[in-house]
């Protein structure tokens, strides 16, 4: 037998409401019914059962008398399910107009009846079962013929009627005491439902409030990041490009040739342009200037010769695989990691050679740049100062965001490699162009 579920037990729960409903309106309006059906047969049959004027008006009597009980308990038992000792006095009182007139005229059984329906809600315990005899006894009497029995075969009759009676309400109390059950089954699988329901509306209400609060814990993760991520762009434009024209001017201040002077000085304005530039766009969107009106690998290249110009490192600038077109997460973030890593050698490293690698491969993009600097120990760099700097720091910090990584490897006196590894995701129109698209080789030496 399948396990129940909420729903059927809910519709179960419905139907049984439906039949206490309509068991509810027979236990109201049934007893007048019977009481009427009664009447008019015992009436009709006056002139063969009744004939004597003192029985009938003992019958009218004994009708009216239970139709005001009818009428009293229809006000005092109304939503009454259990059983009491106004009940008990109805169902007493009932039997007992109803045997009287069954022996008056036998079709008054009809009303007697009643006594087969709702004992349970008026006796309690053993009371029941005497109730349900003393119901069998009146209906038993009628069909044999009337009270008293007037020959010894009528008596018989009687009793063969009385005992299929009593086997017919004990079989019926047995299918009721089994109804009775199921119905406490339902009861109690109904009130488990309203708990199970009750507490799956806590856990919503609960998840309601966890959603919200996750969503605030978001929003305010989302600004902090935000922040360090306005905070990298800054230090990857404006404040490089501030410190290329503090050293620049430091050259102008200690030079004594004024074309010197004047080429040191036409510098320093390309450099405050350039900055004014990435200015403007940090607050359009954010993105790296070299990326308005062309590639990755041109932008990388033009970075790298306008680098080389400005600290006269010679710089050479390399792209191997077959050239994509990025995503512009993927590429922005590469192109400040490369500002990053040559500023760290232009300030740091005094090298007089570097090489930039930006190599694309099937699943990931890696961009490499090598200097023959002093070079230094990873393990001991300072951990991000105060002093605004990001450094290699900030170079992770930025790969990590698109699911990459940033490597260094150096020594003391044997130079530096910073590589970093993005993924390699494609613009929506890079796989219709990956085909057919091939960038050349690009070599800067200076």
């Amino acid at each position: 037998m399948p396990e129940p579920t909420a729903a059927t037990s809910l519709d179960a729960a419905t139907a049984h409401r439906r039949v206490e409903e309509r068991w509810e309106t027979f236990l109201r309006w049934g007893p007048f019914a019977l009481l009427g059906v009664s009447a008019l047969l015992l009436f009709a049959s006056a002139g063969q059962l009744t004939p004597g004027a003192g029985e009938r008006w003992a019958a009218a009597g004994l009708l009216t008398a239970a139709l005001l009980v009818e009428l009293w308990w229809g006000r005092v038992g109304r939503g009454r399910s259990e059983p009491g000792p106004a009940g008990a006095a109805y169902y007493t009182i009932r039997w007992a107009l109803a045997f009287a007139l069954s022996w008056l005229n036998p079709f008054a059984a009809f009303y007697a009846a009643l006594g087969y329906f709702g004992a349970e809600r008026l006796l309690s315990g053993r009371w029941v079962t005497v109730g349900l005899f003393a119901s069998a006894v009146t209906i038993a009497g009628s069909q044999s013929g009337g009270f008293p029995p007037p020959t010894p075969a009528r008596w018989g009759l009687f009793a063969a009627i009385l005992g299929i009676h009593v086997a017919l309400f004990w079989v019926f109390s047995k299918l009721n005491t089994y109804e009775q059950q199921r119905t406490d089954v339902q009861r109690s699988t109904i009130a488990e439902l309203e708990r199970t329901n009750t507490k799956l509306q806590q856990a919503l209400d609960e998840n309601a409030a966890l959603h919200a609060q996750l969503l605030l814990q978001a929003r305010e993760a989302g600004v902090a990041d935000e922040r360090r991520r306005l905070a990298a762009e800054i230090h990857d434009t404006i404040a490089q490009g501030l410190t290329g024209i503090i050293a620049q001017l430091q050259v102008v201040a200690n030079a004594e040739d004024r074309e010197l002077a004047r080429e040191h000085l036409g510098r320093a304005a390309d450099l405050a342009r350039s900055s004014l530039g990435e200015a403007r766009r940090s607050v359009h969107n954010l993105g790296p200037a070299a990326l308005a009106d062309q590639g990755l690998a041109e932008a990388l290249k033009q970075t790298v010769a306008e680098w080389s110009v400005r600290t006269g490192v010679r710089a050479e600038f390399t792209v191997t695989g077959t050239a994509e077109p990025l995503h512009d997460e993927i590429e922005g973030t590469l192109v400040r990691i490369a500002q990053e890593a040559l500023s760290n050698t232009a300030r740091h490293a005094a090298a007089t050679r570097l090489g930039v690698t930006l190599s694309y491969m099937d699943d990931e993009v890696a961009l490499d740049v090598r200097d023959d600097g002093t070079g230094f120990d990873p393990l001991a760099l300072p951990r991000r100062s105060g002093s605004g700097g990001f450094g290699v720091d900030g170079m992770r910090a930025r790969a990590e965001r698109v699911a990459g990584t940033v490597e260094i490897e150096s020594e003391p006196g044997f130079g530096t490699a910073v590589s970093a590894r993005v993924p390699l995701v494609l613009r929506e129109t890079g796989a219709q162009e990956r085909a057919d698209r091939r960038v050349p080789l690009y070599r800067h030496d200076d």
